[in-house]
């Protein structure tokens, strides 16, 4: 990408992969949430034999209208139905209707990280952006960390590239450590000139069995402030509601929990204070990115997270 191409300009892949990068489910919940109310098909998919190990990632079954089938683990791209026209929507109804020029120029892939062939797996997946002439991508990820659930969700945007960056008034990021299939592809696009951003959400550790709507939420936001588009919420705010309100009712039958809950409320009025510098601020998110590198894992290897309750070590 060059000085002063336009990173919104074009078409946009919206990215998101269930497992290692998608704590509390918010990054994929993100994606399916654009999924329900943006008019997109599907218009490619890799083959799940190549890529998956279905003794760890199983097919599941359904029963639709009384047809069961397999669902297998797999990836893949949807497109909008009319491309580049931002007059078509999901809803005649306005209060569901997805707006803004980019409408019809945002793409979807939803999937489960592979297991294995991450090499070949990239290289299709970017075969299909390029067929689809995709002009940048943004990845959605989502990490467990220190934070409470009882402050705004902290969202860190990043890129590689230094035109993007300008333009979008973001960092580079700094990390160093294991990575999830989001980076191999970003690696990969912006080593075929398809410009990337990622933006990462940090859900509260301590919670890290259920999903989190509270995140989904955020990271919406965040990229709906990136791109030019306005996307509906649906029931999002109130089971962001709901989610937080049933965390507050546990921590109150839990004197450690609530205590514990107390101190990473006082760190992060600390980190937001006025006296606190940007500087200070990324690093704080760096050393949570660091932490979820640690190899430990709260669910089948999600996001870096943690089965053991800290209050209670």
């Amino acid at each position: 990408m060059t000085q002063g191409t336009n990173f919104l300009g074009g078409r946009i892949l919206v990215v998101a992969f269930e497992g290692w990068n998608d704590a509390g489910e918010a990054a994929s919940g993100a994606v399916k949430t654009l999924q329900d109310v943006l008019d997109v098909v599907p218009i490619a998919e890799v083959d799940p034999e190549l890529y998956f190990d279905f003794q760890f990632n199983r097919p599941t079954v359904t029963d639709d209208d009384g047809q069961r089938r397999l669902v297998w683990p797999s990836a893949i791209t949807y497109g909008p139905v009319h491309p580049g026209d931002p007059s078509h929507a999901l809803a005649d109804d306005a209060n569901l209707r997805v707006s803004g020029d980019n409408v019809g120029n945002i793409y979807l892939l939803l999937g489960t990280e592979p297991s294995r062939s991450w090499k070949s797996f990239t290289a299709e997946i970017l075969d299909a952006a390029l067929a689809s002439d995709i002009g940048g991508i943004v990845f959605l990820g989502a990490m467990l960390a220190d934070v409470p659930h009882t402050r705004p969700i902290s969202i860190f945007a990043s890129s590689e590239n230094s035109a993007v960056r300008t333009e979008l008034g973001i960092e580079r990021s700094t990390y160093e450590g294991p990575v999830g299939i989001l980076s191999a592809i970003a690696e990969g696009a912006e080593a075929v000139g398809i410009p990337t951003v990622t933006i990462w959400a940090s859900v509260p550790h301590y919670v890290h069995n259920a999903p989190s709507p509270k995140a989904m939420l955020a990271l919406i936001d965040k990229l709906e402030e990136l791109v030019d588009v306005t996307i509906p919420r649906g029931g999002l705010v109130d089971e962001a509601a709901a989610w937080e309100a049933g965390i507050d009712a546990l921590a109150a039958d839990d004197e450690e929990m609530a205590a514990y809950i107390q101190q990473l409320e006082q760190a992060r009025d600390t980190v937001d204070s006025p006296e606190a510098s940007g500087e200070a601020i990324a690093q704080e998110f760096e050393r949570y990115l660091r932490r979820r590198g640690d190899g430990r894992d709260g669910r089948d290897g999600q996001a870096g997270g943690r089965p053991d309750e800290p209050w209670r070590s």
